[in-house]
C-alpha cells in the first residue's frame, strides 16, 4: 500500500472515464482513471478536492488508485449513468423500432381494408367454349348458398371460387335444399 496523498481533479472526460489529478505537493499530474473512485458516490468533476495513493501502472506510469472523497469512507454499488452519446442511440432506436411498427400497422390495415380481389378463374379454352355460363359468374367473395341467385351460380361458386360452404354433406351438389335440389 502506497502513501496517501492530496490533490485537485484537474482534468477529467466523463465519455472516456479518466483524468488527471494535480497532487497538492508536486508538479507533474497524475492519471486517474473512474474505476479508482468508490463505487456509488457522484460523477467525478473538476475541481474537486481528493486523496489518493500511487502505484505504476502496466505501462510504468505512476497512477491514482484508492481515490477518497472528504467525507466518504465506504464503498457502495456502482451507479451507471448513460452518456448522452449512448442515450441518443437507444433513442434513436426506439424511433427507428416504432416507425417501423407504425408503417407495418398502416400496411396491414390497408390490406385488410381493401375490398376482396376477385379472383380469375383460368380454364382451358375449350372447356369455357363448352359451358357459356362460366363466364358469366365471377368468384367476389361470396361462399353461402344464400348469397347466390340460381344453382348455375352455387355450381360455379363451389367450383371455381376458395372457401365456400354450400356443400353440406360433401356430394359435389351445393345448396340441394335451395337451389340444386
Amino acid at each position: 500500500m502506497g502513501l496517501r496523498t492530496h490533490g485537485t481533479l484537474s482534468k477529467w472526460n466523463d465519455d472516456r472515464g479518466f483524468g488527471f489529478i494535480s497532487p497538492a505537493q508536486g508538479t507533474v499530474e497524475i492519471f486517474v482513471h473512474v474505476s479508482s473512485f468508490p463505487l456509488g458516490g457522484p460523477r467525478p468533476s473538476v475541481g474537486e478536492l481528493i486523496s489518493f495513493e500511487t502505484q505504476a501502472g502496466p505501462d510504468g506510469k505512476v497512477r491514482a488508485i484508492r481515490v477518497m472523497r472528504p467525507g466518504s469512507a465506504t464503498r457502495r454499488a456502482p451507479r451507471h449513468r448513460p452518456t448522452p452519446a449512448r442515450l441518443r442511440i437507444s433513442l434513436t432506436g426506439v424511433l427507428t423500432a416504432a416507425a417501423i411498427v407504425a408503417i407495418a400497422m398502416y400496411g396491414y390495415r390497408e390490406f385488410i381494408g381493401s375490398s376482396p380481389v376477385e379472383s380469375v378463374v383460368v380454364e382451358p379454352a375449350a372447356r369455357v367454349a363448352a359451358s357459356p355460363a362460366v363466364a358469366e359468374f365471377k368468384c367476389d367473395g361470396r361462399t353461402m348458398c344464400s348469397q347466390m341467385t340460381s344453382c348455375a351460380e352455387a355450381k360455379n361458386f363451389l367450383q371455381h371460387c376458395p372457401n365456400t360452404q354450400m356443400d353440406g354433406d360433401g356430394d359435389g351438389q351445393p345448396c340441394e335444399r335451395q337451389w340444386c335440389n
